[in-house]
């Protein structure tokens, strides 16, 4: 134990004079090192100074949209994304603007770093502008023409044709290898999505390198756990999140996303790798190593969020090049990063099987033993919110709607299920930090409870209606009365935006809206007029099935279906499948013909009956089954479609349960068990009036350094940069921010000091003040 405590002591002690030896200190890739662990071997600022860090420079970019980059620092030049993805240089001591480029692009997608290559005599920054990849020239901004077409390539192409109507957007920068940049892409969660291919360009010419297809083709591993053909229509299981990289070794990390439709896998029956799935690539060529997948035939939106972090640990003696995952679910996972092997066990546990028609969820799915969450598992009628009486009972009032009952519960048509951690996790795509010398790993997670539902996908009364259900409702509901503000309504999109600006942000997409060039000409015309009229009755009736309420419906048919059919589908037409289908949203995949002939002739279990006349009638009625056979020329495909995204707040705007709503972890990467947890983040009007230290949605990740603090913004709501003890998650500073920090901070070294800089903006709370500033901060100079 004493020679541990000694050797740490050392390495620590000649990181400092390492680093106190140099002037200039990069940060020169995404989150510090390809190694995604977010470390810096700075000590300037330390333990027993932080407190006195003031703001040094300030950038203000003059535009308004989000911002989530961690900019690079090469030298003395900062590089970094505006909120519309201009791309500036700054003086990093300074934050004096060296050069600007403006691609033309207007961007509007999340761009969260970019790429700097050199080897020694050349120097390129490859930058994603939403879905080109640019190479520019660091000293002066200016594309390489060599590169590509004029100096960018555009990832549309490649993926699938008409390439035109792919829909991809560089939201994460690529990996460097050698001569290679190796990207992925953000892509849509519906249909249509092209696949989400890695693809490795030369950084010179642009030329594509090798290809790992996530989705496989034919004769390639994996391809058995898709439906026949699937590459060829399927969509996603994309890496959007980034990557790692074990340099020594050149094995590259990808953990990918899940396949569209995200919530809804009735096309893609089967397991479907490589969605949701660590894969171990040989980065010289793409070809597989090892791969695990975290979530089988997702239909929660289960992606893994961000890059993997590479320490080493030691086992029996032995040091072992290893990795961790996190997840939204709120579990981590260990591997030794060579071979795959576990470090913790992970067991495969069983779950519920789906009781909506054609989908086949999967029996089981893998949680580790060990580490235990760092997020809750469950709610419960005993977390709900106590905040005041009001709030409680409305509370308990909507959560006896609901479905809970933990991970990996399918979702129905009947009730909203509780997603908890929500869609956006447990962890997000911020990532962990690592400290490599005292091997501890620091993730900040979400405690966020979202619902969710399927509704039949239905007959379109119009074809801009089916065009929204298919491309639309998934986020802003079939109501499109949407979930505010990260999902904003769309009943009066038309007068409060104007036309222009709809069809400009479909074609281009905006914050978490990714673009749809697949709509153009008459679907976009079509869905325009169709967002010119108000809901219908039908779209609140269908939405009111979706969230657990009770539909109307004329005594005849209920009458006749008591006493028909509700001995075996049940009282709410729930059904037990297999034995027993559930008949809610029958008229959506049987024609009144397909239903009379069922009733009159039975099926399996079901026996005939010859039931005629008005009594028939009142039944199909109470079905939803259309009387109006000339309608199935308009049927919709035999699937289903997401109700929305839906945070459970109380009338008031609030968690609708206890904190912590979010919070900051430290974990000992040998032994697997939490060396402290600390809420992180709060509402301002909540601490005034007394509720302080709730915790809060955060995104963006930690920075660690070797002086003993880990800094972190993160915080959607209360403007702040934060930073804790790595020991003990003592709160040693704070700082106010114009706008949210929701980025991960850079740390570097110029002339000998220390900086520590932040991206702020309000995209996350759009009634606020909105802009786009980078805030830098460093001890005061020495007089």
């Amino acid at each position: 134990m004493m020679r541990s405590i000694t050797t740490t002591f050392l390495l620590a002690a000649l990181a400092t004079r390492i680093c106190a030896a140099q002037k200039d200190v990069p940060w020169s890739s995404y989150n510090g090192g390809r190694d995604g662990d977010h470390y810096s071997k700075l000590t300037q600022i330390n333990r027993a100074n932080v407190n006195r860090l003031q703001v040094a420079w300030t950038f203000d970019t003059g535009e308004q949209g989000g911002m989530q980059d961690n900019p690079l620092i090469i030298g003395r030049t900062l590089y970094a994304y505006t909120p519309t993805e201009k791309i500036v240089a700054l003086d990093a001591a300074t934050g004096k603007l060296k050069w600007k480029f403006d691609s033309g692009v207007v961007g509007t997608q999340p761009a969260r770093g970019m790429s700097y290559w050199t080897d020694g005599k050349e120097n390129r920054l490859l930058v994603g502008i939403m879905n080109f990849l640019y190479c520019l020239d660091p000293a002066t901004g200016k594309p390489i023409a060599s590169f590509g077409e004029q100096g960018r390539i555009d990832l549309r192409k490649g993926l699938r044709e008409p390439w035109e109507q792919q829909s991809i957007v560089l939201t994460t920068p690529g990996m460097l290898w050698k001569d290679m940049i190796i990207v992925g892409g953000r892509n849509p969660e519906a249909h249509p999505a092209p696949p989400g291919d890695v693809r490795a360009f030369d950084v010179h010419t642009g030329a594509l390198r090798w290809v790992f297809h996530t989705i496989p083709h034919p004769g390639e591993q994996g391809y058995e756990t898709w439906p026949a053909d699937a590459w060829k229509t399927a969509g996603a299981a994309n890496n959007w999140a980034g990557m790692a990289l074990d340099e020594e070794r050149g094995i590259l990390y990808v953990p990918t996303g899940s396949a569209v439709m995200d919530f809804y896998g009735g096309d893609r029956i089967g397991d479907d790798l490589y969605a949701n799935t660590l894969l171990a690539l040989d980065a010289n060529t793409g070809k597989r190593i090892w791969h695990f997948q975290g979530v089988h035939h997702d239909m929660w939106d289960r992606d893994f969020p961000s890059p993997p972090a590479l320490f080493t640990v030691l086992r029996d003696g032995k040091t072992i090049p290893a990795m961790a995952q996190t997840t939204k679910q709120g579990w981590l996972y260990f591997f030794n990063r060579l071979t795959g092997e576990l470090l913790f066990p992970i067991h495969e546990r069983e779950y519920p099987a789906s009781n909506v028609p054609g989908e086949q969820a999967s029996k089981t799915q893998p949680l580790p033993d060990w580490p235990e969450p760092f997020a809750r598992q469950r709610l419960t009628e005993a977390d709900l919110t106590t905040r005041t009486p009001a709030a409680h009972d409305w509370a308990v009032k909507t959560f006896r709607e609901f479905k809970s009952d933990g991970q990996f519960i399918p979702f129905s048509v009947d009730k909203q299920t509780v997603i908890f951690p929500g869609f956006d996790g447990g962890a997000e795509w911020g990532g962990p930090a690592i400290d490599p010398v005292r091997r501890i790993l620091y993730v900040n997670a979400n405690e966020m409870v979202w619902t969710g539902g399927l509704a039949a996908a239905g007959r379109a009364s119009s074809p801009g209606e089916g065009i929204y259900r298919s491309q639309c409702a998934i986020c802003h509901g079939l109501d499109r009365t949407g979930s505010p503000p990260a999902f904003p309504a769309l009943v009066d999109a038309m007068p409060r935006l104007g036309e222009d600006k709809v069809r400009q942000t479909i074609r281009q997409g905006t914050g978490r809206m990714p673009s749809f060039p697949n709509l153009d000409g008459s679907g976009l015309t079509d869905l325009i007029a169709f967002l010119r009229t108000k809901p219908s009755t039908a779209d609140k009736k269908e939405m009111a099935v979706a969230l657990g309420a009770e539909t109307p419906a004329d005594a005849a048919g209920l009458a006749v279906y008591q006493e028909r059919c509700a001995i075996c589908h049940g009282e709410k037409r729930e059904g037990i499948p297999p034995s027993f289908p559930m008949l809610i949203g029958l008229g959506s995949r049987l024609s009144n013909a397909q239903t009379t002939d069922l009733i009159h002739k039975g099926k399996g279990r079901m026996p005939p009956m010859p039931m005629e006349g008005a009594e028939l009638q009142a039944l199909l009625r109470y079905l939803g089954v259309s009387s109006n056979d000339e309608n199935e020329k308009k049927k919709a495909p035999h699937d289903y479609v997401f109700t929305g995204y839906r945070k459970f707040l109380d009338p008031d705007g609030y968690p609708a349960f206890t904190p912590p709503w979010g919070t900051l972890n430290a974990i000992d990467l040998t032994t697997g068990r939490y060396l402290w947890k600390v809420n992180l983040g709060e509402y301002p009007a909540l601490a005034k009036q007394g509720l302080t230290n709730t915790g809060s949605e955060n995104y963006g990740g930690p920075v660690v350094t070797a002086g003993g603090v880990l800094f972190i913004s993160a915080t959607v709501y209360d403007h702040t940069i934060r930073a804790f003890d790595t020991a003990t998650g003592k709160l040693l500073w704070r700082a106010d921010l114009p706008f949210s920090g929701v980025a991960t901070p850079a740390t570097y070294m110029v002339d000998g000091r220390q900086y520590v800089v932040i991206a702020t903006s309000n995209a996350r709370t759009p009634n606020e003040p909105q802009g786009g500033i980078y805030v830098a901060f460093a001890l005061p100079r020495h007089k």
